[in-house]
């Protein structure tokens, strides 16, 4: 999971940093960022606006650091969930569909950070850069395969973009669903697509993990 905890309030140093992204986090999910003032996040915080102000200057610079904290959570879970995989095309697998289990159970979350690219080009260039590094976080895994000759020789740079792209449109799509579905029901036929793109067999494929093994997906809607 990746909601965030509240941390208790202080005045000054670290523990007053946290719990100001902890406010912000709760501010703009609710409010959005274009609609959110920093005495909104000082009220959810719980902190005053000269304690916010301490420790950042506007309310981009909290957005921009709740952006790349809340990333660090997400791939610490990612590398946490392929940590007992050996093979790399697992890893690839179990990495896709712990992005999606997350956010699956975080719709708020998703949205937020899918919302901030229309927020201004600095947000665009910290969405970029979120997206280059999931990117090469699947390009290693694809790396690996290769070098173990699971999968043939390919340019695993381009693939890397290519997978979370994939991955980034179908949650996006899910975002903008008057009646959205289960996010994690895309899970099979995303695996089987983005195996293929790169030489898996169809009988690993088929021996894979299937929808019902989705069941412990975290059934949160924010």
């Amino acid at each position: 999971m990746i909601r965030r905890q509240r941390s208790q309030p202080a005045d000054h140093g670290s523990a007053s940093r946290e719990t100001i992204l902890d406010g912000a986090f709760q501010a703009f999910t609710q409010g959005g960022y274009r609609d959110t003032a920093i005495d909104d996040i000082a009220a959810a915080a719980e902190v005053s606006k000269g304690g916010i102000y301490f420790h950042f200057p506007t309310k981009e610079s909290i957005f921009r650091e709740l952006m790349r904290t809340t990333a660090d959570k997400l791939v610490g879970k990612v590398e946490t969930a392929v940590a007992a995989e050996s093979d790399p095309i697992r890893k690839a697998e179990v990495a896709l569909r712990t992005v999606l289990e997350v956010f699956a159970g975080h719709r708020t979350m998703a949205r937020l950070f899918f919302e901030a690219g229309g927020a201004g080009r600095g947000f665009q260039a910290e969405l970029n850069s979120l997206h280059d590094r999931f990117a090469r976080l699947i390009q290693s895994y694809l790396d690996e395969a290769v070098a173990a000759g699971t999968i043939p020789p390919i340019d695993t740079r381009v693939t890397g973009v290519v997978w979370f792209g994939a991955l980034d449109e179908v949650v996006a799509r899910w975002l903008q669903a008057e009646r959205p579905g289960g996010l994690e029901e895309t899970y099979p036929t995303l695996r089987a697509l983005l195996l293929r793109s790169v030489g898996v067999s169809e009988d690993t494929i088929a021996a894979g993990p299937h929808a019902a093994l989705l069941a412990a997906f975290p059934e949160v809607r924010q």
